[in-house]
């Protein structure tokens, strides 16, 4: 059952008298006194009641949170209180084999701003410090206990791998935990775990680090919380945020108790006796045992001896292990486990499922590495001119992008354009919006949110190329605002012609710079991906920024006048009609083909 959130600041009711049942649940008394569940909660446990949402209290209980609320009541005659049975027996359906599991937290922000840290203070170990330059640099699942609810926490290098996870079609956590250091306040890193942890559609729960730090000041990190749409309790709105400090553990507490309280209002539950599911967090290989992967289970019981596939992979559980390395004969669900015995490594990210044989997980495994509807292909985000014809025809449709421009003003024009356009029942989401060139990060977000990245007057990331050709999202660069509104607008009327794809031919980036007597000067490259030719169009660009987009006029290799420069070749370059380049620029060879990407 799905609770709508409240603000947890308790509201003063007008003066009358509520009419309660003899008994009702937790749930329904928050809808009755309109108080936030939470809150309803906190009063019973400070009465020495530990309730849970769907559980069923009597009037005596229920008076004990109406008077902290300054409500009066008065106990429902048996034919008044019908109502309240019929709520009852809601509660009261049959949940055969359902239990409630353990919940996953993940713990997403900005570099540096203490997200190990502060996981580190949760489990009073020394994650931090063993990491090198005190930063994660792979996904770690930890579980831990906090007042007395048994928590499972996902500790990433940032929001990519959370993405990852997602991409391939996996909700692998429940909580998303965003720290923002009281400091330094929100940073480029955190606008972009918060636009991942919006789309990933999970609650989210603010941790303001770094309240012992001087210059702390966590008025401003609300207010720039409230700009993005995250309006805390404090400012009226309903994302619950907790400031604190990892390094001294105060307010470490209070976060853990609200994490505890949101997981219990989620009614979190899987049924143990389900052969078990669940995801792929990290894989490796390892030198003296082979492959290893550690996994978090979702449903059901993962046992040593049980058969599993992930992805095109299968093998049988020789051995597991909990995140401490003590070894294990079984993982219940909301549990992360090493496991040893995959014949080779799996991908994180994958789903992993139990199977009841060999012959089924050889067959299994085999079929998914052949086939070409494989978990990554039905991820892969939609073209702009065939989202139209990707849902029945009159129902309300979103048109997914992820929006890159080269300054915060474009971003905010161009933005404020393509929300305002709406036809045939499609509306514009805007997922991500950020100045700078597109990343990783950014085909992540749009890969698993079957989202189109708008890529306004800058550049490309070689790696995010590299990626959104591997996992098929359509990236659109436009240096001409019109032109993209259009294309849009036309993409939502389903009149749209097949994109002019931007291929990217070679990269080089500029070492030296060499003037000659008659003023032009020669840009000293070194080839750094693909071929530059000479002839060819070339965009300058700086910080992930175009600056200019010309031809390459003369093309050298030391004295020699060349065709073309390869991969790792140094070569001196004569750009038509442009001299204002640095050191550092990149020059991107490129050229034009319809179709997709």
């Amino acid at each position: 059952m799905t609770t709508e959130r409240r603000s947890s600041q308790p509201r003063r009711r007008q003066s009358r008298v509520l009419i309660l049942p003899q008994t009702l649940t937790v749930q329904r008394l928050s809808e009755l006194t309109d108080q936030n569940p939470i809150d309803v909660i906190k009063q019973l446990m400070r009465n020495g009641i530990m309730a849970a949402m769907n559980q069923v209290i009597d009037y005596q209980m229920a008076t004990l949170v109406t008077s902290a609320f300054e409500i009066s009541t008065v106990m429902a005659e048996p034919d008044e209180a019908d109502a309240g049975k019929d709520s009852k027996a809601e509660e009261e359906v049959d949940q055969a084999g359902l239990v409630a599991r353990t919940p996953v937290v993940t713990i997403l922000g900005h570099v540096d701003h203490g997200k190990t840290t502060l996981l580190d203070f949760i489990r009073a170990s020394s994650v931090a410090e063993r990491e090198i330059g005190g930063i994660t640099q792979h996904i770690g699942a930890y579980q831990v206990e906090a007042n007395g609810q048994l928590l499972t926490f996902l500790d990433t290098p940032g929001h990519e791998a959370f993405s990852a996870i997602r991409a391939r079609g996996s909700k692998a956590t429940d909580i998303a935990i965003l720290v923002v250091a009281a400091d330094d306040g929100i940073m480029p890193q955190t606008d972009e775990a918060i636009s991942h942890a919006k789309a990933a559609g999970v609650p989210i729960l603010v941790a303001i680090n770094k309240m012992d730090m001087p210059a702390a000041d966590s008025e401003r990190v609300k207010r720039q919380l409230s700009e993005r749409n995250l309006l805390v309790e404090d400012w009226g709105g309903e994302i619950i945020s907790v400031e604190l400090s990892a390094r001294t553990g105060e307010g470490v507490n209070d976060l853990l108790e609200n994490i505890a309280l949101v997981a219990e209002i989620a009614e979190l539950k899987a049924n143990p006796d389900n052969p078990a599911t669940g995801v792929i967090i990290e894989a490796k290989l390892d030198r003296k045992r082979g492959p290893t992967a550690t996994l978090l289970v979702q449903d059901g019981t993962l046992a040593v001896g049980a058969y599993v596939t992930a992805g095109g992979v299968w093998g049988r559980v020789r051995a597991m292990s909990n995140y401490q390395g003590d070894a294990i004969k079984q993982a219940l669900p909301g549990t992360p486990a090493e496991i040893l015995g995959f014949g080779t490594i799996p991908e994180a990210g994958d789903l992993f499922t139990v199977v009841p044989n060999e012959r089924t997980a050889r067959n299994m495994a085999s079929e998914r590495a052949n086939s070409a509807s494989s978990q990554q292909a039905q991820a892969r985000a939609l073209t702009l001119d065939e989202v139209v014809n990707q849902t029945p025809a009159g129902e309300l449709k979103e048109l997914n992008l992820v929006l890159k421009a080269d300054v915060k003003g474009s971003v905010e024009a161009v933005r404020q354009s393509l929300e305002n356009l709406t036809e045939n029942n499609i509306k514009v989401r805007i997922l991500h919006a950020n100045s700078g060139g597109v990343t990783e990060s950014d085909v992540l977000l749009a890969s698993a949110s079957k989202a189109i990245i708008i890529a306004f007057t800058v550049g490309i990331e070689p790696s995010a190329d590299r990626l959104a050709n591997r996992m098929g999202v359509e990236i659109r660069s436009y240096d001409i605002i019109y032109q993209l509104i259009e294309d849009v607008e036309l993409a939502l009327q389903g009149l749209l012609e097949p994109a002019v794809v931007d291929v990217i031919l070679g990269r080089a980036e500029i070492r030296e710079i060499f003037p000659t007597r008659g003023g032009v000067k020669i840009a000293g490259c070194r080839v750094v991906e693909g071929r530059i030719t000479k002839g060819v169009t070339v965009r300058i660009t700086r910080d992930g920024k175009v600056l200019e987009e010309t031809t390459v006029n003369s093309l050298r290799h030391f004295r020699d006048e060349v065709n073309e420069a390869t991969l790792g070749t140094e070569c001196g370059i004569v750009l038509q009609g442009y001299n204002d380049f640095e050191q550092g620029d990149m020059l991107e060879a490129h050229r034009e083909e319809r179709g997709r990407r």
